[in-house]
């Protein structure tokens, strides 16, 4: 296979409107993989409508995006992203919104009494930013504010009224529930109890404040400018009102619908006037049109957007006959039942039953396996491949990529007719990038584990180092699909899937060829590495090669630069880490404005006499401790009637692994200060070069020089100040594989 580099992004997009839900993207990625190709034609497939971000990226980028939205809420968020209204529509329709009237009092300041608290020090009234509950408790345990009168802020036990305000609000829950359950339902509809269930993740009060709201809008009369922008807030609230938030933070990207254990219920008006920024800032317009031969017409060679409501099966053949697709681009889904089933309620909420007819499967299903997703994939992927020509290419990302999810997509895809051309893969932190292209489906042939363990052999023995076991998966996968045996004709998914998995722990299991470095039992737990000795350097000592010869030649180089040569030199699963990239440029380089140059000491000719010192301080040592001394290369070796009595191998570099090559158990390695974090960052992603290390000390050049200034200087005095001399990480290391 021909691995491609991973294509390397800025600024993830995870701020935005309802971002715990959508892809966590990085910008310019797809943008980037367009400006390599070649393509013949400007119109473009997102067949998955799963990233708003991603199909405007395209169309900025000068190509004509069709997107298929069937979801209503990703499909709203595209159209609103593409067109926002101005920031000052924004301002202005929550005020006309607040200005409404509940009873005697506006809207605004009736929808902030319901957060009502009195701060601890001051004891003047006061709005809570938040509530803090536990799962199953009917009150509230704590609050959270910030007393503008004197400036108390944080996290308080909840006073006694704020208990009795939550009960008073619960009172009333059953009118306001149910007016909200016949917007997504009729009472008489067999899905109601699906509903039911989804919206008992809603608390009394946010439910409460949400119906008023929903209820204001369906009369207010404003500009449809104004209508969109209050819907959008709308739709924020809805989302920040749920008891999926949860306190602490531990689960920031809910999957499924499970309220935890303690949570946070935030002030809803406030919610609604922060995000007038997350729309109103979301980028240049971009032409937006819906699916009809006269509007799609009005989109632009320049680049736009085509909305197509449904589903691909129902467009497949239309888009075959009139529109010619140059390339597929997307961010393949996975499965989310939070989301799914929340957007069916939403739709409801903000546009009416209507909106959830098309969609309200997402109701009724509560469980979603990784079988489910292939089989849901293979669907999609085999009407794809109907409306495209031979050798149209896509790529695909796969963001917070497991081993399942990579099994389901591969395997979708090949049985499809889709072959697998490039797959790029950096940590599992990062989407997955993946290049098909479209085809003929092949027959399948019988799945080998030995074609899975050497695959995984070859990987292992070309990166040099143990990995985490979603690499290795990725790896026998790859070698699954170039051999066309992902999938036996007459499998069902489940059990496809299920052999796959088996291949791959019997692969790595099956004899002694691997070691895996893990507490647990699971193949997908810790690291694995080769059981033989490796020859040849590391990944990541190849990283910190390629880092500093680049910055000698490229001074003042900005990240993203050196990002980009390191992914060409390192393609496909080779893609080295975020956080090794700044392990090394942190300990050679530093940051002058926004690019990188190497520090004045790490220079090649200053490192060169700085070696030529410690060599003549280890030589001036050895004499003091009565030792001769001899060097080659690298290496000083102290002699006692001729014999080695201790070698020191230099390093102006953390190159450990090529000292350990020439080293025995009498070899004291010798590093720069400024390399002992990176060393240290090293033997925490390699847990074979860490248990290598015990067996040797690593001294830095500062305790030889100290060493000279001791007064009374021993043979066991010595060993004693190299024993006390450790590598430690830096302080905030980032330590991401």
């Amino acid at each position: 296979m021909d691995f491609k580099p991973y294509l390397p992004g800025f600024k993830p997009a995870d701020s935005g409107p309802l971002s715990r839900f959508l892809p966590a993207l990085e910008d310019g990625v797809v943008s980037a993989w367009l400006s390599h190709q070649t393509l013949t034609g400007n119109w473009l497939l997102d067949p998955f409508g799963f990233s708003p971000r991603l199909a405007l990226e395209a169309a900025r980028s000068g190509y004509r995006v069709l997107v298929t939205a069937n979801n209503p809420v990703t499909r709203f968020l595209l159209e609103m992203f593409a067109n926002p209204p101005p920031q000052s529509e924004f301002i202005a329709a929550l005020a006309d919104l607040g200005a409404l009237k509940k009873g005697e009092e506006r809207l605004e300041a009736h929808l902030q009494s319901l957060y009502l608290t009195t701060c601890e020090k001051c004891e003047q009234r006061i709005y809570a930013t938040a509530f803090l509950w536990r799962k199953g408790e009917d009150v509230p345990y704590a609050r959270i504010y910030e007393c503008r009168h004197c400036g108390d802020s944080g996290e308080h036990v909840a006073a006694e009224e704020d208990k009795e305000r939550a009960k008073k609000i619960a009172a009333t829950d059953a009118l306001h529930r149910s007016r909200l359950f016949e917007r997504v339902v009729s009472l008489k509809d067999e899905d109601r109890i699906y509903a039911e269930e989804a919206i008992e993740h809603y608390l009394p009060r946010p439910l409460y404040a949400l119906s008023t709201i929903i209820n204001r809008l369906d009369s207010l009369h404003t500009s449809e400018a104004r209508r969109r922008a209050l819907t959008a807030l709308t739709l924020l609230a809805c989302d920040a009102g749920n008891t999926l938030w949860a306190h602490p933070a531990e689960r920031p990207r809910p999957k499924q619908l499970s309220t935890p254990n303690q949570f946070r219920e935030d002030n809803l008006w406030t919610m609604l006037e922060r995000g007038v920024a997350l729309f109103a800032e979301s980028g240049s317009p971009v032409p937006c049109e819906a699916w009809h031969a006269k509007e799609r017409r009005k989109i632009p060679e320049s680049g736009g957007i085509c909305i197509y409501e449904g589903r691909l099966r129902d467009l497949a053949h239309e888009v075959k006959r009139e529109i010619p697709i140059a390339a597929v681009v997307g961010s393949i889904p996975r499965p989310n039942q939070a989301f799914w089933t929340f957007s069916a309620l939403w739709a409801g909420w903000l546009w009416g039953r209507e909106a959830v007819e098309p969609y309200k499967a997402a109701l009724r299903r509560r469980r979603y396996d990784w079988a489910w997703s292939a089989t849901a994939l293979f669907a999609m992927f085999s009407h794809l491949n109907e409306l495209l020509a031979d050798g149209v290419p896509m790529f695909g990302l796969l963001p917070e990529p497991e081993a399942p999810f990579l099994t389901s997509a591969f395997t979708a895809a090949q049985l499809a007719g889709f072959q697998l051309e490039s797959a790029a893969l950096r940590t599992e932190h990062d989407p997955a990038q993946i290049v098909w292209k479209s085809g003929q489906k092949n027959q399948p042939a019988p799945l080998e584990i030995e074609t899975v363990r050497s695959a995984m052999r070859e990987f292992l023995s070309a990166r040099g180092e143990p990995v985490r076991y979603l690499h290795l998966h990725a790896a026998g996968l790859i070698a699954l699909a170039e051999a066309n045996a992902l999938k036996q004709t007459e499998d069902e998914f489940d059990l496809a899937m299920r052999k796959i998995q088996n291949a791959m722990e019997q692969a790595l299991k099956g004899g002694d060829g691997f070691v895996h470095y893990s507490s647990g039992e699971g193949v997908d737990t810790g690291m694995w590495g080769l059981a033989a000795a490796q020859d040849g350097e590391s990944l990541s000592d190849r990283v910190e090669v390629a880092i500093v010869t680049y910055l000698q030649k490229n001074p003042n180089a900005i990240y993203l630069e050196v990002e980009e040569d390191l992914y060409r030199e390192f393609p496909g699963l080779m893609t080295p880490s975020k956080g090794l990239i700044y392990a090394v440029l942190n300990s050679y380089a530093e940051k002058d404005g926004g690019g990188w140059n190497l520090r004045r000491e790490d220079i090649a000719s200053a490192r060169r006499e700085e070696m030529k010192k410690v060599f003549a301080l280890l030589e001036e040592i050895g004499a003091r401790l009565n030792f001769a001394s001899a060097r080659d290369d690298k290496v000083l070796t102290w002699l006692e009637d001729s014999k080695p009595a201790r070698k020191f191998y230099v390093l102006a570099s953390a190159l450990v692994q090529r000292a350990l090559e020439h080293s025995d158990k009498r070899t004291v390695i010798v590093i720069p200060g400024g390399r002992a974090a990176l060393v240290a960052y090293k033997q925490d992603r390699d847990p074979a070069l860490k248990e290598r290390l015990k067996e040797y000390r690593l001294v830095k050049y500062r305790l030889l020089r100290s060493l000279l200034e001791l007064p009374i200087l021993t043979r066991d005095t010595f060993e004693e100040q190299i024993a006390s001399d450790p590598v430690e990480k830096a302080v905030g290391q980032l330590m991401m594989f």
